[in-house]
């Protein structure tokens, strides 16, 4: 099981929750699909999805020079999930820190 590997806590999504209040961001895995992103968030925070938005994300090349030379690298592709909670329900992140 275990497809969400975590929860998406950024300025952009942190600003889409304030507004409409019941909408979340996961990073999932690759292979996840709809299904079962819903049936993992609602076993694991004991809420009721209305639905769940996926986009993939690729990975991009990066370079920055330094002293020793150009060092080129790469950022890692990922999927994300926007998940729509029934309305009144929330999930709060921080409640076990």
């Amino acid at each position: 099981m275990a497809y969400i590997i975590k929860p998406l806590v950024t300025e952009k999504m942190t600003a889409i929750t304030e507004k409409q209040g019941n909408k979340f961001g996961f990073i999932v895995r690759p292979d996840a699909n709809k299904i079962e992103i819903k049936k993992e968030i609602e076993a694991k925070y004991n809420v009721n999805v209305v639905s769940v938005n996926t986009m993939r994300y690729n990975g991009k090349s990066k370079s920055r020079y330094t002293r020793a030379g150009i060092i080129k690298g790469r950022t890692n592709a990922y999927k994300k999930a926007i998940v729509t909670l029934k309305e009144g329900e929330t999930i709060d992140f921080y409640s076990n820190i």
